[in-house]
């Protein structure tokens, strides 16, 4: 099973847990289910999280998707760094 992990940094771990319970249907909605959620131990600004995806090319495209209309919004806007595992 693929997988989708994802590092975002410069947001505290409380308002990252906050907006993956707010999106949890969305994500389940598109085939990604949240199974780990970690704070860097040694950069407390940073995060990563860990999808359980069911196909690698249709998670690439909606990502696509919403970072390009994140970034019209906001040129600057905070992603997450993914990195796609079979």
């Amino acid at each position: 099973m693929p997988h989708l992990l994802a590092k975002l940094r410069n947001v505290s771990l409380e308002i990252i847990k906050e907006f993956l319970e707010n999106d949890k249907a969305f994500h389940a909605e598109n085939n990604m289910f949240l199974e780990h959620l970690w704070q860097n131990a040694d950069d407390k600004n940073e995060a990563q999280f860990l999808f359980r995806i069911s196909d690698i090319d249709e998670t690439k495209a909606l990502i696509h998707k919403l970072h390009s209309d994140a970034l019209a919004q906001d040129p600057k806007a905070n992603l997450p760094e993914m990195t796609y595992l079979e």
